[in-house]
Protein backbone atom coordinates (compact mmCIF):
# COMPACT_ATOMS: atom_id res chain seq x y z
CA UNK A 1 0.00 0.00 0.00
CA UNK A 2 1.30 3.48 -0.81
CA UNK A 3 -0.22 6.67 0.14
CA UNK A 4 -0.16 9.99 -2.79
CA UNK A 5 -0.93 13.18 -3.07
CA UNK A 6 -2.39 14.77 -6.25
CA UNK A 7 -1.04 17.61 -6.99
CA UNK A 8 -2.83 20.12 -9.56
CA UNK A 9 -0.19 22.99 -11.71
CA UNK A 10 -3.54 24.38 -13.39
CA UNK A 11 -6.80 24.02 -12.62
CA UNK A 12 -8.74 23.58 -16.16
CA UNK A 13 -12.42 23.16 -14.41
CA UNK A 14 -12.11 26.10 -12.15
CA UNK A 15 -13.35 23.59 -9.20
CA UNK A 16 -10.25 22.08 -7.29
CA UNK A 17 -7.63 24.58 -6.90
CA UNK A 18 -3.82 24.25 -7.39
CA UNK A 19 -1.34 22.76 -4.91
CA UNK A 20 -2.65 19.50 -2.90
CA UNK A 21 -6.19 18.68 -4.12
CA UNK A 22 -6.27 15.23 -2.90
CA UNK A 23 -4.86 12.37 -1.45
CA UNK A 24 -5.07 8.59 -1.37
CA UNK A 25 -3.82 5.27 -1.37
CA UNK A 26 -2.71 2.64 -3.97
CA UNK A 27 -3.46 -0.78 -2.89
CA UNK A 28 -1.46 -3.76 -4.10
CA UNK A 29 -3.09 -4.71 -6.24
CA UNK A 30 -2.91 -1.16 -7.77
CA UNK A 31 -6.29 -0.68 -7.31
CA UNK A 32 -7.12 3.28 -6.03
CA UNK A 33 -8.91 5.46 -3.75
CA UNK A 34 -8.89 9.39 -4.12
CA UNK A 35 -9.65 11.88 -1.03
CA UNK A 36 -10.29 15.31 -2.05
CA UNK A 37 -9.29 17.67 0.71
CA UNK A 38 -10.99 20.70 -1.22
CA UNK A 39 -14.92 21.11 -0.57
CA UNK A 40 -16.71 18.78 -1.88
CA UNK A 41 -14.51 17.00 0.14
CA UNK A 42 -15.59 13.28 -2.14
CA UNK A 43 -14.39 9.59 -2.16
CA UNK A 44 -13.86 8.38 -5.48
CA UNK A 45 -12.92 4.11 -6.26
CA UNK A 46 -10.93 3.68 -9.00
CA UNK A 47 -10.28 -0.09 -10.67
CA UNK A 48 -6.23 1.09 -11.06
CA UNK A 49 -4.12 4.27 -10.25
CA UNK A 50 -4.06 4.30 -14.26
CA UNK A 51 -7.65 4.52 -14.45
CA UNK A 52 -6.97 7.66 -11.95
CA UNK A 53 -4.86 9.61 -13.72
CA UNK A 54 -6.65 8.80 -16.28
CA UNK A 55 -9.63 10.66 -14.81
CA UNK A 56 -8.12 13.20 -13.30
CA UNK A 57 -4.29 14.24 -14.84
CA UNK A 58 -6.17 16.68 -17.31
CA UNK A 59 -3.13 16.39 -19.61
CA UNK A 60 -0.36 16.50 -17.58
CA UNK A 61 -1.72 19.44 -15.32
CA UNK A 62 -2.16 17.29 -12.95
CA UNK A 63 0.37 14.74 -11.03
CA UNK A 64 0.32 11.99 -8.93
CA UNK A 65 3.38 12.84 -5.85
CA UNK A 66 3.77 8.39 -4.24
CA UNK A 67 5.04 9.31 -0.62
CA UNK A 68 5.77 5.97 0.51
CA UNK A 69 8.54 3.39 -1.21
CA UNK A 70 6.67 0.24 -2.81
CA UNK A 71 6.07 -2.79 -0.72
CA UNK A 72 8.63 -5.69 -2.22
CA UNK A 73 6.07 -8.38 -4.01
CA UNK A 74 6.90 -11.13 -1.71
CA UNK A 75 5.44 -8.85 1.09
CA UNK A 76 2.80 -7.86 -0.57
CA UNK A 77 1.22 -11.05 -1.54
CA UNK A 78 1.98 -10.31 -4.84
Amino acid sequence: MQRFQLIRTEDVSGCSGTGIVAEGVIFSDRTAVLRWVVAPCSTGFYASIDDLIFSHAHEGRTTVEVIDKPIPAEFAGG
